[in-house]
């Protein structure tokens, strides 16, 4: 058992879209699909424990990495503060399942479901693990979590993000990661990738030298946001159309 806990893996790391790869994106694509039933048949009771029962996994999963973390003594805050766009959201997330806050709602719907979505398809920071090791499963249970936690309060709960909330959140984005390059400055940390490229493989490798690729990411953000934005957009001029004919 313990070899699934350790820090150095002895197995084959995780083929991308080989079984296992697939078979984690196929269980998170019926977790989210699932809601689609079950909106029919929940009430506000069960809506509530629902929400309460996600907060508290994605917080128990979340603090499970830093405790792994500290035993192994690779903690440090260049590292682990949560920082990162999803770590951020991870735990912005948890509040909002219980306060029902929408602000934050705006937050996880394009940051967490636009991350998240990136990191499963692409789970780098875990790649040299396979499951069922900690690290691996960790990883997906985290990000599984975010998609699925948007979609249940876009889906479940009736929430939904509007133009405003679009134009918000990406200028929002952009001065949290002004800030950060600064304090990327001071602690020597690289906290959302904006003093460098991550020693893993990720999808950044494919586009320009630093600092150009922050621009190329600015692009590539904005049009994650617009495309996640899309179906409102649509339903929002067919509402239009039938009301005016």
């Amino acid at each position: 058992m313990g070899q699934y806990f350790s820090l150095i893996y002895a197995g084959e790391p995780i083929k991308l879209f080989g079984r296992e790869h697939l078979t984690a994106l196929a269980i998170i694509t019926l977790f989210c699909f699932s809601f689609l039933y079950f909106r029919k048949v929940w009430g506000e009771k069960e809506k509530k424990v629902v929400r309460w029962i996600l907060a508290v996994l994605i917080v128990v999963n979340e603090s499970a990495l830093h405790v792994w973390s500290v035993y192994w003594g690779i903690w440090n805050i260049q590292t682990m503060l949560p920082l990162h766009m999803c770590s951020v959201i991870i735990w912005a997330s948890a509040y909002m399942l219980v306060t029902k806050n929408y602000s934050i709602y705006e937050m996880v719907y394009f940051l967490g479901l636009g991350g998240a979505m990136q990191a499963v398809l692409t789970p780098a920071d875990a790649a040299a693990y396979n499951f069922p090791h900690f690290r691996i499963m960790q990883t997906f249970i985290a990000h599984g979590l975010l998609i699925g936690i948007a979609i249940y309060m876009t889906v479940v709960e009736g929430f939904r993000p509007t133009l405003q909330s679009f134009k918000r959140i990406f200028v929002w984005t952009n001065i949290y990661m002004v800030v950060i390059f600064f304090l990327n400055l001071a602690i020597g940390s690289n906290y959302l990738f904006v003093a460098g490229k991550p020693e893993f493989p990720t999808l950044l490798d494919m586009l320009a030298p630093w600092p150009w690729y922050i621009i190329e990411l600015e692009a590539i953000g904005f049009a994650i946001f617009f495309l996640l934005y899309v179906p409102f957009l649509i339903k929002d001029w067919k509402t239009k159309q039938v009301t005016a004919s």
